[in-house]
């Protein structure tokens, strides 16, 4: 018989000596999110056979278009955080502002706040892409018992407590870190369970995929432009490969276990990046420094940006450290 393999609720009891602040409350967060998951991922499968696709006439905080599956997402996560009472506040990507959550009694006494990208490349949802949802976990900076302060999400990414991202594809993964290193668990839908399937993910030493959407090409600095061109080129180990889902999650993911890098860059009509800071960009940073890579905005560190606005964006390039580099290297 096969071994026994490790489930996500007895990896998270297991490793709880690694959290900076281990109370219980850790595990029944990372447990509503995986209870979440379980159920958006339950829909998506039946996508196409349900009216859950195409758009919802709404637009979301971005003013893009809302797709049907980027609300149920929402309110999906949304739904399984708040009742649990282990969360003060709740900022989604889908939704202008924040959340204060306050317990049935009335008071604010839980520890923090979550930050959330419901249904990541939503534009890829109708034509059956892999798609997925990210998070960031962060301790309030307020005092408990009040309710949630905007300054409690306006926090660096160097002070997330976790992150992660869920990946619904040919198999559904859940990815996260705490600061010490990154596990991935995938789904068997015929148990409903999230079992440990990539213990202790490392990017690979060499690198040599990059993920850009080059139609905008004639739109992107003049950096990123010759950065392209040295990797078209043929010489050492190049030209590398090019590889664009238009999923962040997907690309990540990807690249992660692959080796490659992704990249964001600013544009005429997005001359500050087009990815969130607190959604996308601060977790999937710090999941992928944790997994031995590097995540910038081309001239500084993205886990150090200062925050300003919960939807702020920055330019993003995240992957393979030597890759990350040479691209900073053009600026």
């Amino acid at each position: 018989m096969p071994p026994r393999m490790t489930t996500l609720g007895e990896f998270i009891i297991e490793k709880q000596k690694d959290f900076k602040y281990s109370t219980g409350e850790f595990s029944r967060l990372i447990n509503s999110i995986r209870l979440a998951a379980k159920t958006v991922n339950h829909e998506v499968n039946k996508a196409g056979l349900v009216d859950i696709l195409g758009q919802t006439g709404t637009s979301n905080s971005s003013g893009e278009e809302q797709q049907k599956l980027d609300a149920y997402a929402n309110d999906v996560f949304k739904t399984a955080l708040t009742n649990r009472e282990i969360i003060c506040g709740l900022a989604s990507e889908e939704e202008e502002d924040f959340v204060s959550i306050a317990n049935k009694n009335g008071d604010n006494r839980n520890k923090y706040v979550v930050m959330i990208d419901p249904l990541d490349g939503s534009s890829n949802i109708d034509v059956n892409v892999s798609i997925g949802t990210i998070f960031s976990i962060y301790r309030r900076v307020t005092p408990e018992g009040t309710p949630a302060q905007l300054e409690d999400f306006l926090q660096k990414g160097t002070e997330q407590v976790a992150a992660g991202y869920i990946l619904y594809g040919t198999s559904t993964i859940l990815v996260y870190t705490t600061g010490h290193g990154v596990n991935g668990f995938t789904l068997n839908p015929a148990l409903g369970t999230f079992y440990l399937s990539h213990p202790s993910i490392r990017i690979p030493e060499k690198g040599s995929i990059y993920s850009i959407n080059e139609g905008n090409y004639a739109h992107f600095p003049q950096a990123i432009k010759n950065y392209i061109k040295y990797c078209q080129e043929i010489a050492q180990d190049r030209p590398y490969t090019s590889r664009y889902i238009g999923s962040l999650v997907s690309d990540i993911h990807r690249n992660m276990l692959k080796g490659g890098v992704y990249l964001y860059p600013s544009t005429h009509s997005h001359p500050s990046g087009k990815l969130r800071l607190l959604y996308e960009c601060n977790p999937m940073a710090f999941i992928t420094e944790q997994a031995g890579g590097k995540a910038s905005t081309g001239t500084q560190r993205v886990l150090d940006v200062e925050p300003t606005e919960l939807h702020q964006r920055v330019p993003f390039y995240c992957g393979h450290t030597a890759m990350v580099e040479k691209i900073e290297s053009f600026f």
